[in-house]
């Protein structure tokens, strides 16, 4: 398994911080302004990268496809073409992105897509939930040697394999999977994170996830849950017109979330169970018990059991020792309450 690669001189992957994808889609609206504002905002809110789609109605869709409900029974060829990035921009926000210091990416959702962005020089290419069946296009994407991000939803474990092996006859092995569930917005509880560890392990690959619910609570348990991706919906206002507004998050959440996941990624830590860090040294030896005297012992007296306690401050010999000094005899008049040390036994 290839378990970390670079996205734009990125590290993606084990060991890497959590890639974090603003995933703007459709909602500039068709307006160019908009879409830049859209950059500007994901950008504040520190994320690595912010994502388009690039589709065309007329190659994407048929005229008599059925709309999902969720789209209140509009007509999809209509709301699509309605919903088209104009491709003569690509450069321009690729360019304002790498100003605002992220990485510009959009799904190609066909082929002419795909060899468009690639002599742009995006740095990855990410391949929708609904489109992962679509061979050809996995193939097209992955030959551009790019590392290859396939988002999951709705699929099976052959339908994984197969896109997976595809990416690798193409001789691609930067493959990320993404967990994901293909309902807007996506109840918590279809969330299915564990997938995530199980995808890894079947298919040799590192995974994250696409997050269709609200707030931000599932993509930052996927993070604790090993996750090296996260793909967020992002608009600048969730009453702006269009389907993909009203279940993403804004501009101020997006930057909590962000804020989140550094936080959770902090406290994962390394793992390693040695003892007080350097900052907990002052709780170590003021508030661990350590054997005190539990009355006054004159010295030359043997020491009983009886005679001892456990408490706080730990600054004494650690109560597991306390075989070790009954039978002893004291140095020195130790006072009732007062720790013991070693040199006075």
């Amino acid at each position: 398994m290839k378990s970390t690669f670079k996205i734009d001189n990125t590290p993606v992957g084990d060991g890497a911080p959590c890639y974090v994808i603003a995933e703007i889609g459709s909602n500039h609206n068709q307006d160019f302004a908009l879409a830049l504002k859209h950059i500007d905002a994901a950008a504040a809110a520190g994320v690595d990268a912010v994502k388009f789609q690039t589709f065309k109605a007329s190659t994407h869709i048929s005229r008599y496809a059925e709309s999902p409900a969720y789209l209140d029974k509009k007509d999809l060829h209509e709301l699509i073409h309605s919903l088209e990035l104009d491709r003569s921009w690509h450069g321009a926000l690729k360019k304002h992105s790498e100003e605002r210091g992220v990485t510009f990416l959009s799904s190609p959702c066909d082929h002419e897509a795909v060899a468009e962005l690639a002599a742009l020089g995006m740095a990855a290419n990410k391949v929708a939930s609904f489109d992962m069946p679509d061979l050809d296009l996995v193939r097209v994407v992955a030959e551009t040697g790019k590392p290859t991000i396939l988002s999951t939803g709705l699929a099976d474990w052959m339908e994984i394999q197969r896109a997976v092996d595809t990416c690798r006859a193409a001789g691609n092995e930067d493959i990320v999977l993404l967990q994901c569930t293909s309902i807007y917005p996506a109840p918590p509880h279809l969330s299915n994170l564990r997938a995530m560890a199980t995808m890894r392990d079947a298919f040799n690959v590192i995974t994250g996830y696409s997050d269709h619910t609200l707030g931000d609570n599932m993509a930052c348990a996927a993070v604790a849950m090993g996750a090296c991706m996260i793909e967020k919906h992002f608009t600048l206002d969730r009453n702006l017109p269009g389907p993909d507004h009203s279940f993403a998050c804004q501009p101020e959440e997006l930057r909590e979330m962000v804020r989140k996941i550094r936080e959770i990624e902090a406290g994962l830590g390394d793992g390693v169970k040695n003892g007080p860090r350097p900052e907990e040294q002052e709780m170590a030896d003021k508030a661990r018990r350590s054997i005190h005297a539990a009355t006054d012992i004159k010295a030359g007296e043997v020491i009983r059991r009886e005679m001892l306690v456990n408490k706080r401050p730990g600054h004494g010999i650690p109560p597991h020792l306390r075989e070790h000094i009954v039978g002893r005899t004291a140095r020195q008049d130790i006072k009732a309450d007062a720790w013991l040390t070693w040199d006075v036994i």
